[in-house]
């Protein structure tokens, strides 16, 4: 019986690591920073019910803490366009292209992206 407790436990906790990596996999990836500079293409959509959903879409050039640059697609599922001027941190995958994103301070964008931001302005 104990046995058993330990294998069960042993692949419980290999499951949620494993889901835990694919997780990281699908939608990790790297870091860029961007400064929204307009209010995005408004493009809108209906649902299977016939809702309307508004979606902004964005491309601006990204910057890594290093620097370097990426041009970066991505959208936002809102009723109005994001704020213009906020910073924005964003998550982009080689495969899956921006995964997530969320506005920071100012403060908390890397030197270098900021650099780069600011050259931009």
């Amino acid at each position: 019986m104990k046995k058993l407790a330990i294998v069960l436990g042993v692949l419980a906790v290999l499951l949620f690591g494993g889901m835990a990596v694919a997780q990281k996999v699908i939608m990790g990836g790297e870091s860029y920073y961007v400064q929204v500079t307009n209010e995005g293409q408004r493009e809108e959509t209906k649902d299977d019910n016939g809702s309307t959903m508004v979606e902004y879409k964005y491309t601006l050039p990204g910057y890594d803490e290093d620097g370097k640059q990426k041009d970066l697609e991505f959208s936002a599922f809102k009723d109005r366009p994001l704020r213009t001027e906020a910073y924005l941190k964003i998550t982009w995958n080689e495969k899956k292209g921006v995964t997530s994103w969320e506005e920071v301070k100012k403060t908390d964008v890397p030197k270098k992206a900021m650099k780069q931001l600011e050259k931009g302005a």
